[in-house]
């Protein structure tokens, strides 16, 4: 089970949480990365955690002002990034450029979708996972995988359909060991979380739960 912590652009510490989650990944051997702001991706990756973009654009070197260029954040020391975020929502052929940017900059990539329909055609371009994120539950504090397991199963089957190679992860309201151990069940190789973490009061005993079952 693979855990990827977005902290989104939430007022919280991103050492205190890399560290955090770097010490809880070495103890239990959950395969555990953080997403931070872009202009934090060093100061994480130099903790030893695993490094997520929360976003490359879909450009190759150029005159594109304001872009995040997917071999800039890989030179910061990401290697992966999300792509699609429901909160950075992308058309379809812009996705298609942003994964082959991202495969160009040998960073994995994650392609998040609204539902199972979408997770078909986003495992169509060939990422390395897809996320299934409803957009009602994000940042709630019910699990998409105990208010509607349906939503990840048939994301499980749709992206199985296209290519059996693909992950598939799932998010939007997780935050315990309860929730991982539901995504599982359901087929889900990995979740996608924020303020379960970024948020928490003790972001470790937030981490240290949701790797209990694993």
């Amino acid at each position: 089970m693979f855990i990827l912590i977005n902290l989104k652009a939430y007022p919280c510490d991103p050492l205190k949480i890399a560290n955090v989650a770097r010490d809880v990944a070495d103890e239990s051997g959950v395969r555990i990365a953080v997403s931070p702001q872009t202009a934090d991706i060093t100061r994480v990756a130099d903790t030893g955690i695993e490094t997520w973009a929360q976003h490359v654009s879909p450009t190759d070197h150029g005159s594109h002002t304001g872009s995040t260029l997917a071999e800039a954040v890989a030179d910061a020391g990401a290697t992966g990034t999300l792509i699609n975020h429901s909160e950075r929502r992308l058309r379809l052929a812009d996705i298609d450029k942003a994964v082959n940017a991202a495969s160009r900059a040998e960073l994995d990539t994650c392609v998040c979708a609204n539902n199972p329909a979408q997770i078909g055609a986003a495992t169509a371009l060939s990422p390395d996972s897809v996320a299934v994120e409803p957009p009602a539950l994000i940042g709630g504090d019910v699990s998409v995988a105990t208010a509607d397991p349906d939503i990840v199963s048939d994301a499980v089957e749709s992206a199985a359909a296209i290519d059996t190679t693909v992950n598939v992860y799932c998010g939007a309201g997780v935050s315990s060991g309860d929730d991982v151990a539901a995504a599982g069940d359901l087929g889900a190789s990995g979740i996608l979380l924020a303020s379960g973490v970024a948020k928490a009061d003790d972001p470790r005993a937030a981490l240290d739960d949701l790797v209990e079952p694993l």
